[in-house]
Protein backbone atom coordinates (compact mmCIF):
# COMPACT_ATOMS: atom_id res chain seq x y z
CA UNK A 1 0.00 0.00 0.00
CA UNK A 2 2.77 2.51 -0.48
CA UNK A 3 2.38 5.33 -2.82
CA UNK A 4 2.74 4.84 -6.78
CA UNK A 5 2.58 8.06 -7.59
CA UNK A 6 3.54 11.88 -6.81
CA UNK A 7 0.11 13.47 -5.06
CA UNK A 8 0.63 16.66 -6.99
CA UNK A 9 1.09 14.78 -10.34
CA UNK A 10 -2.53 13.35 -9.94
CA UNK A 11 -4.22 16.68 -8.76
CA UNK A 12 -4.01 16.18 -4.89
CA UNK A 13 -2.19 18.72 -2.78
CA UNK A 14 0.15 17.06 -0.45
CA UNK A 15 -0.28 19.74 2.19
CA UNK A 16 -4.10 19.34 2.24
CA UNK A 17 -3.87 15.41 2.59
CA UNK A 18 -1.56 16.17 5.61
CA UNK A 19 -5.11 17.44 7.17
CA UNK A 20 -6.42 13.80 6.39
CA UNK A 21 -3.91 12.39 8.96
CA UNK A 22 -4.38 14.55 11.47
CA UNK A 23 -8.10 14.68 11.82
CA UNK A 24 -8.20 10.79 12.06
CA UNK A 25 -5.11 10.69 14.65
CA UNK A 26 -7.65 13.15 16.91
CA UNK A 27 -10.02 9.78 16.93
CA UNK A 28 -7.02 7.58 18.05
CA UNK A 29 -5.98 9.87 20.54
CA UNK A 30 -9.00 10.53 21.84
CA UNK A 31 -9.34 6.78 22.71
CA UNK A 32 -12.06 7.13 20.21
CA UNK A 33 -10.67 4.60 17.29
CA UNK A 34 -8.11 1.81 18.38
CA UNK A 35 -6.29 2.65 14.75
CA UNK A 36 -7.39 3.03 11.42
CA UNK A 37 -5.34 2.26 7.66
CA UNK A 38 -6.22 5.06 4.98
CA UNK A 39 -5.42 4.47 0.82
CA UNK A 40 -6.55 7.17 -1.67
CA UNK A 41 -5.87 6.60 -5.25
CA UNK A 42 -6.65 8.84 -8.45
CA UNK A 43 -6.51 7.68 -11.98
CA UNK A 44 -5.47 3.86 -10.72
CA UNK A 45 -2.50 5.10 -8.96
CA UNK A 46 -2.22 5.15 -5.12
CA UNK A 47 -1.82 8.61 -4.05
CA UNK A 48 -1.37 8.91 -0.42
CA UNK A 49 -1.28 5.43 2.36
CA UNK A 50 -0.93 6.04 5.98
CA UNK A 51 -1.93 4.01 8.91
CA UNK A 52 -2.17 5.00 13.05
CA UNK A 53 -2.59 3.43 16.23
CA UNK A 54 -3.12 -0.14 17.09
CA UNK A 55 -4.46 -3.29 15.90
CA UNK A 56 -3.73 -4.91 19.09
CA UNK A 57 -3.58 -2.67 22.09
CA UNK A 58 -3.22 -4.95 24.67
CA UNK A 59 0.14 -5.70 22.78
CA UNK A 60 0.84 -3.02 21.22
CA UNK A 61 0.61 -3.70 17.90
CA UNK A 62 0.11 -1.55 15.29
CA UNK A 63 -1.85 -1.35 12.32
CA UNK A 64 0.33 -2.12 8.88
CA UNK A 65 0.26 -2.96 5.68
CA UNK A 66 0.08 -6.41 7.14
CA UNK A 67 -3.31 -5.72 8.80
CA UNK A 68 -5.93 -7.91 8.14
CA UNK A 69 -9.57 -6.47 9.04
CA UNK A 70 -13.07 -8.12 9.59
CA UNK A 71 -14.82 -5.75 6.56
CA UNK A 72 -18.46 -7.08 7.48
CA UNK A 73 -20.95 -5.72 4.66
CA UNK A 74 -18.33 -4.42 3.09
CA UNK A 75 -18.81 -8.13 1.86
CA UNK A 76 -22.31 -7.50 0.02
CA UNK A 77 -20.77 -5.04 -2.98
CA UNK A 78 -18.37 -8.65 -3.53
CA UNK A 79 -21.63 -10.80 -3.99
CA UNK A 80 -22.99 -8.79 -5.67
CA UNK A 81 -20.62 -8.37 -8.26
CA UNK A 82 -20.59 -12.33 -8.11
CA UNK A 83 -24.26 -12.08 -9.34
CA UNK A 84 -24.33 -9.73 -12.07
CA UNK A 85 -21.14 -12.22 -13.30
CA UNK A 86 -23.95 -14.65 -13.70
CA UNK A 87 -26.42 -12.16 -14.53
CA UNK A 88 -23.94 -11.25 -17.73
CA UNK A 89 -23.85 -14.97 -18.80
CA UNK A 90 -27.72 -14.70 -18.77
CA UNK A 91 -28.21 -16.96 -15.82
CA UNK A 92 -31.06 -14.72 -14.74
CA UNK A 93 -33.26 -11.25 -15.70
CA UNK A 94 -33.30 -8.65 -12.89
CA UNK A 95 -37.20 -9.45 -12.92
CA UNK A 96 -36.91 -12.86 -12.15
CA UNK A 97 -38.89 -14.33 -9.12
CA UNK A 98 -36.43 -15.65 -6.54
CA UNK A 99 -38.66 -18.67 -6.16
CA UNK A 100 -37.68 -19.74 -9.22
CA UNK A 101 -34.50 -20.39 -8.09
CA UNK A 102 -34.93 -20.62 -4.60
CA UNK A 103 -38.49 -22.31 -4.44
CA UNK A 104 -39.14 -21.71 -0.49
CA UNK A 105 -39.62 -18.58 -1.76
CA UNK A 106 -42.19 -19.10 -4.65
CA UNK A 107 -44.76 -18.39 -1.75
CA UNK A 108 -44.38 -15.63 0.24
CA UNK A 109 -45.85 -13.53 3.20
CA UNK A 110 -46.29 -10.44 4.77
CA UNK A 111 -46.31 -8.83 7.83
CA UNK A 112 -49.83 -7.22 8.67
CA UNK A 113 -50.21 -6.69 12.20
CA UNK A 114 -49.92 -8.25 16.18
CA UNK A 115 -46.71 -9.15 18.26
CA UNK A 116 -43.72 -11.35 16.87
CA UNK A 117 -45.47 -14.38 19.18
CA UNK A 118 -48.56 -13.60 17.38
CA UNK A 119 -48.21 -12.20 14.32
CA UNK A 120 -50.80 -11.45 11.59
CA UNK A 121 -50.00 -12.21 7.89
CA UNK A 122 -51.36 -11.91 4.33
CA UNK A 123 -50.32 -13.79 1.52
CA UNK A 124 -47.33 -11.50 -0.76
CA UNK A 125 -48.82 -9.70 -3.53
CA UNK A 126 -45.58 -9.38 -5.56
CA UNK A 127 -43.02 -12.30 -6.15
CA UNK A 128 -39.36 -11.15 -4.64
CA UNK A 129 -37.65 -10.51 -7.79
CA UNK A 130 -34.07 -10.73 -8.27
CA UNK A 131 -33.43 -7.00 -8.59
CA UNK A 132 -35.31 -6.66 -5.31
CA UNK A 133 -32.39 -8.94 -3.22
CA UNK A 134 -29.97 -6.42 -5.26
CA UNK A 135 -31.75 -2.97 -4.01
CA UNK A 136 -32.90 -4.11 -0.49
CA UNK A 137 -36.19 -3.41 -1.44
CA UNK A 138 -36.99 -7.52 -0.93
CA UNK A 139 -39.01 -6.86 2.21
CA UNK A 140 -36.34 -8.94 4.42
CA UNK A 141 -34.36 -7.70 7.49
CA UNK A 142 -32.18 -8.25 9.84
CA UNK A 143 -32.75 -9.78 13.49
CA UNK A 144 -30.31 -7.05 15.23
CA UNK A 145 -32.09 -4.15 13.84
CA UNK A 146 -34.63 -3.98 16.85
CA UNK A 147 -37.18 -1.84 14.93
CA UNK A 148 -40.19 -4.06 14.34
CA UNK A 149 -42.02 -7.74 15.12
CA UNK A 150 -40.58 -9.17 12.26
CA UNK A 151 -36.83 -8.23 13.45
CA UNK A 152 -37.68 -10.11 17.15
CA UNK A 153 -39.23 -13.05 14.79
CA UNK A 154 -35.83 -13.33 13.00
CA UNK A 155 -33.73 -13.57 16.33
CA UNK A 156 -36.16 -16.39 18.24
CA UNK A 157 -35.77 -18.34 14.88
CA UNK A 158 -31.77 -18.67 14.92
CA UNK A 159 -31.41 -15.77 12.27
CA UNK A 160 -28.82 -13.91 13.95
CA UNK A 161 -26.05 -16.39 13.21
CA UNK A 162 -26.94 -18.53 16.44
CA UNK A 163 -29.07 -21.01 14.42
CA UNK A 164 -26.17 -23.22 13.13
CA UNK A 165 -27.36 -23.39 9.92
CA UNK A 166 -26.20 -23.49 6.38
CA UNK A 167 -26.58 -21.23 3.46
CA UNK A 168 -29.23 -23.63 1.84
CA UNK A 169 -31.08 -24.04 5.32
CA UNK A 170 -31.03 -20.33 6.75
CA UNK A 171 -32.75 -19.05 3.59
CA UNK A 172 -35.43 -21.76 3.70
CA UNK A 173 -35.72 -20.98 7.30
CA UNK A 174 -36.09 -17.04 6.12
CA UNK A 175 -38.74 -17.76 3.36
CA UNK A 176 -40.87 -18.89 6.21
CA UNK A 177 -41.27 -15.93 8.00
CA UNK A 178 -43.44 -12.85 6.91
CA UNK A 179 -41.53 -10.13 5.22
CA UNK A 180 -41.48 -6.62 6.56
CA UNK A 181 -43.32 -5.32 3.75
CA UNK A 182 -44.55 -6.04 0.04
CA UNK A 183 -41.23 -6.63 -2.27
CA UNK A 184 -40.27 -3.49 -4.12
CA UNK A 185 -42.43 -0.75 -1.82
CA UNK A 186 -39.56 0.56 0.36
CA UNK A 187 -35.67 -0.07 1.17
CA UNK A 188 -35.04 -2.02 4.20
CA UNK A 189 -30.95 -3.03 5.36
CA UNK A 190 -31.19 -6.85 5.23
CA UNK A 191 -30.36 -10.28 4.88
CA UNK A 192 -31.21 -9.88 0.70
CA UNK A 193 -26.79 -10.10 0.23
CA UNK A 194 -27.14 -13.62 2.19
CA UNK A 195 -30.11 -14.78 -0.18
CA UNK A 196 -28.69 -13.49 -3.38
CA UNK A 197 -25.18 -15.69 -2.35
CA UNK A 198 -27.63 -18.82 -2.02
CA UNK A 199 -28.70 -17.51 -5.53
CA UNK A 200 -24.98 -17.50 -7.01
CA UNK A 201 -24.61 -21.14 -5.36
CA UNK A 202 -27.91 -22.38 -7.58
CA UNK A 203 -27.02 -21.06 -10.25
CA UNK A 204 -23.20 -21.75 -10.79
CA UNK A 205 -23.12 -24.65 -9.03
CA UNK A 206 -20.64 -23.76 -6.62
CA UNK A 207 -20.78 -22.78 -3.21
CA UNK A 208 -20.79 -18.81 -3.07
CA UNK A 209 -17.29 -19.47 -1.51
CA UNK A 210 -15.69 -21.44 -3.85
CA UNK A 211 -17.05 -18.94 -6.28
CA UNK A 212 -15.67 -15.77 -5.21
CA UNK A 213 -12.05 -17.39 -4.74
CA UNK A 214 -12.22 -18.80 -8.20
CA UNK A 215 -13.62 -15.92 -10.33
CA UNK A 216 -13.58 -12.93 -8.46
CA UNK A 217 -10.27 -13.37 -5.76
CA UNK A 218 -8.08 -15.39 -7.76
CA UNK A 219 -8.19 -13.17 -11.20
CA UNK A 220 -7.75 -10.18 -9.21
CA UNK A 221 -4.91 -11.16 -7.04
CA UNK A 222 -6.99 -10.90 -3.96
CA UNK A 223 -4.90 -13.29 -2.21
CA UNK A 224 -5.78 -12.70 1.70
CA UNK A 225 -9.33 -12.28 1.20
CA UNK A 226 -11.40 -14.94 2.36
CA UNK A 227 -14.46 -16.66 4.55
CA UNK A 228 -12.08 -17.15 8.00
CA UNK A 229 -8.17 -17.27 7.75
CA UNK A 230 -5.20 -19.70 7.83
CA UNK A 231 -3.89 -20.38 11.26
CA UNK A 232 -0.63 -18.29 10.25
CA UNK A 233 -2.75 -14.91 9.81
CA UNK A 234 -4.21 -14.75 12.96
CA UNK A 235 -1.88 -12.42 14.48
CA UNK A 236 -2.20 -10.26 11.39
CA UNK A 237 -6.21 -9.90 12.01
CA UNK A 238 -6.90 -6.50 13.99
CA UNK A 239 -9.03 -7.19 16.97
CA UNK A 240 -12.16 -6.42 17.33
CA UNK A 241 -13.49 -3.67 20.53
CA UNK A 242 -16.34 -1.69 21.23
CA UNK A 243 -16.77 1.83 22.63
CA UNK A 244 -18.46 1.93 25.66
CA UNK A 245 -18.68 4.55 28.45
CA UNK A 246 -15.51 3.16 29.63
CA UNK A 247 -13.78 3.60 27.08
CA UNK A 248 -12.66 1.17 24.22
CA UNK A 249 -12.91 -2.75 25.01
CA UNK A 250 -12.37 -6.05 23.59
CA UNK A 251 -15.22 -7.02 21.98
CA UNK A 252 -14.12 -10.79 20.94
CA UNK A 253 -17.45 -11.96 22.21
CA UNK A 254 -19.03 -9.94 19.18
CA UNK A 255 -16.11 -10.74 16.28
CA UNK A 256 -17.30 -12.87 14.00
CA UNK A 257 -14.95 -16.43 13.71
CA UNK A 258 -11.83 -16.75 12.45
CA UNK A 259 -12.51 -20.41 11.60
CA UNK A 260 -14.86 -20.89 8.58
CA UNK A 261 -18.21 -19.15 9.32
CA UNK A 262 -21.26 -21.80 9.37
CA UNK A 263 -22.59 -20.45 6.32
CA UNK A 264 -20.42 -18.58 4.28
CA UNK A 265 -22.89 -16.28 2.78
CA UNK A 266 -23.38 -12.89 1.07
CA UNK A 267 -23.71 -10.76 3.91
CA UNK A 268 -20.63 -10.11 5.51
CA UNK A 269 -18.27 -12.90 6.87
CA UNK A 270 -15.13 -12.29 4.65
CA UNK A 271 -11.40 -11.11 5.92
CA UNK A 272 -9.72 -8.67 3.79
CA UNK A 273 -6.63 -6.35 3.42
CA UNK A 274 -6.83 -2.83 2.82
CA UNK A 275 -4.03 -4.21 -0.05
CA UNK A 276 -7.26 -6.18 -1.59
CA UNK A 277 -10.04 -4.42 -0.93
CA UNK A 278 -7.77 -1.25 -3.30
CA UNK A 279 -7.80 -4.00 -6.12
CA UNK A 280 -11.28 -4.39 -6.12
CA UNK A 281 -12.18 -0.47 -6.52
CA UNK A 282 -9.68 -0.75 -8.91
CA UNK A 283 -11.73 -2.91 -10.75
CA UNK A 284 -14.68 -1.09 -10.68
CA UNK A 285 -12.97 2.15 -11.78
CA UNK A 286 -11.82 0.66 -14.80
CA UNK A 287 -15.52 -0.89 -15.86
CA UNK A 288 -14.92 -4.32 -14.40
CA UNK A 289 -11.65 -5.08 -16.04
CA UNK A 290 -8.22 -4.98 -13.95
CA UNK A 291 -4.52 -6.16 -15.40
CA UNK A 292 -6.16 -7.97 -18.12
CA UNK A 293 -8.54 -9.89 -16.18
CA UNK A 294 -12.40 -8.64 -16.92
CA UNK A 295 -15.30 -9.99 -14.52
CA UNK A 296 -17.96 -7.49 -15.91
CA UNK A 297 -18.36 -5.64 -18.70
CA UNK A 298 -17.81 -1.85 -18.33
CA UNK A 299 -21.99 -0.83 -19.50
CA UNK A 300 -22.52 -3.20 -16.80
CA UNK A 301 -20.80 -1.67 -13.82
CA UNK A 302 -22.70 1.40 -15.23
CA UNK A 303 -25.95 0.06 -14.56
CA UNK A 304 -25.12 -1.30 -11.31
CA UNK A 305 -23.99 1.98 -9.89
CA UNK A 306 -26.64 4.16 -10.66
CA UNK A 307 -29.88 4.48 -8.81
CA UNK A 308 -32.54 1.85 -8.99
CA UNK A 309 -34.82 3.20 -6.44
CA UNK A 310 -38.18 3.61 -8.20
CA UNK A 311 -38.76 7.38 -9.67
CA UNK A 312 -35.11 8.03 -8.56
CA UNK A 313 -36.06 9.11 -5.06
CA UNK A 314 -33.56 9.03 -1.96
CA UNK A 315 -32.89 6.48 1.06
CA UNK A 316 -34.63 9.18 3.00
CA UNK A 317 -37.86 8.95 1.20
CA UNK A 318 -37.69 5.13 0.49
CA UNK A 319 -36.55 3.41 3.78
CA UNK A 320 -36.97 3.48 7.68
CA UNK A 321 -34.19 5.33 9.73
CA UNK A 322 -30.92 3.20 10.10
CA UNK A 323 -28.23 3.27 12.70
CA UNK A 324 -25.53 5.09 10.35
CA UNK A 325 -23.97 8.53 10.79
CA UNK A 326 -23.99 8.87 7.30
CA UNK A 327 -26.58 11.07 5.89
CA UNK A 328 -29.64 9.21 3.91
CA UNK A 329 -30.81 12.43 1.63
CA UNK A 330 -29.42 12.60 -1.49
CA UNK A 331 -28.21 9.03 -1.64
CA UNK A 332 -29.80 6.43 -3.86
CA UNK A 333 -28.90 2.33 -3.79
CA UNK A 334 -27.90 0.76 -7.33
CA UNK A 335 -27.36 -2.81 -7.24
CA UNK A 336 -25.03 -3.73 -4.19
CA UNK A 337 -23.91 0.01 -3.67
CA UNK A 338 -24.59 2.93 -2.16
CA UNK A 339 -25.27 5.46 -5.07
CA UNK A 340 -24.95 9.44 -4.66
CA UNK A 341 -27.32 11.64 -6.11
CA UNK A 342 -26.97 15.37 -4.60
CA UNK A 343 -24.34 16.51 -2.91
CA UNK A 344 -26.20 19.41 -1.66
CA UNK A 345 -28.88 17.19 -0.33
CA UNK A 346 -26.60 14.59 1.11
CA UNK A 347 -24.55 17.90 2.61
CA UNK A 348 -21.39 16.73 1.45
CA UNK A 349 -19.08 17.33 -1.48
CA UNK A 350 -18.73 14.67 -3.87
CA UNK A 351 -19.59 14.07 -7.47
CA UNK A 352 -23.16 12.71 -8.50
CA UNK A 353 -22.53 8.87 -9.24
CA UNK A 354 -20.14 8.32 -6.57
CA UNK A 355 -20.90 4.86 -4.90
CA UNK A 356 -19.58 2.18 -2.43
CA UNK A 357 -20.41 1.15 1.18
CA UNK A 358 -19.00 0.29 4.87
CA UNK A 359 -19.58 -2.16 7.47
CA UNK A 360 -20.47 -2.28 10.99
CA UNK A 361 -17.09 -2.53 12.34
CA UNK A 362 -15.75 0.93 10.72
CA UNK A 363 -14.47 0.17 7.55
CA UNK A 364 -15.75 2.06 4.53
CA UNK A 365 -15.17 2.67 0.55
CA UNK A 366 -16.69 4.67 -2.23
CA UNK A 367 -15.45 4.90 -5.81
CA UNK A 368 -16.07 8.20 -7.80
CA UNK A 369 -16.16 7.67 -11.50
CA UNK A 370 -15.51 11.75 -12.42
CA UNK A 371 -12.84 12.34 -10.19
CA UNK A 372 -11.47 9.02 -10.98
CA UNK A 373 -11.00 8.76 -6.92
CA UNK A 374 -10.77 5.79 -4.73
CA UNK A 375 -10.85 5.83 -1.28
CA UNK A 376 -10.50 3.10 1.91
CA UNK A 377 -10.32 3.58 5.77
CA UNK A 378 -9.98 0.30 7.63
CA UNK A 379 -10.66 0.37 11.31
CA UNK A 380 -11.98 -2.34 14.20
CA UNK A 381 -14.46 -0.73 16.28
CA UNK A 382 -18.37 -1.24 17.26
CA UNK A 383 -18.80 2.59 18.21
CA UNK A 384 -22.10 2.32 19.35
CA UNK A 385 -23.03 5.76 18.61
CA UNK A 386 -22.72 7.52 15.43
CA UNK A 387 -19.01 8.90 14.83
CA UNK A 388 -18.66 11.18 12.13
CA UNK A 389 -15.67 9.69 11.24
CA UNK A 390 -16.01 8.50 8.10
CA UNK A 391 -18.38 11.80 6.74
CA UNK A 392 -15.21 14.06 8.05
CA UNK A 393 -13.13 11.81 5.89
CA UNK A 394 -15.39 12.70 3.13
CA UNK A 395 -14.96 16.21 3.03
CA UNK A 396 -11.26 16.12 3.99
CA UNK A 397 -10.32 13.62 0.72
CA UNK A 398 -12.24 16.39 -1.78
CA UNK A 399 -10.63 19.56 0.39
CA UNK A 400 -7.14 18.02 -0.92
CA UNK A 401 -8.50 17.78 -4.71
CA UNK A 402 -6.76 21.39 -6.81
Amino acid sequence: MEPQVEAHEVGLDPGRLGRIDAYLRRYVDDGLLPGWQLAISRGGRIAHASSYGLRHREDSVPVGDDSLFRIYSMTKPIVSVAAMMLYEQGAFQLSDPVGDVIPSFADLSVYSGGSDLRPSTVPAAEPMRMVHLLTHTSGLTYGFVRQHPVDALYRSHGLDGSGGLDLAALCDRLAGLPLLFEPGSRWAYSMASDVLGRVVEVLSGQSVESFLASRIFGPLGMTETRFGIEESAVTRLARLYSLTQSGLEPADHLAETVDRPAYPGGGGGLISSARDYHRFTQMLLRGGELDGQRLLGPRIVDFMTRNHLPGGVDLQTYGPPVYSESTMRGVGFGLGFSVDLDAAAAGRPGSPGTYGWGGMAGTRFWVDPTEELTALFFTQAFTGRPLPVREGLRQLVYQAIV
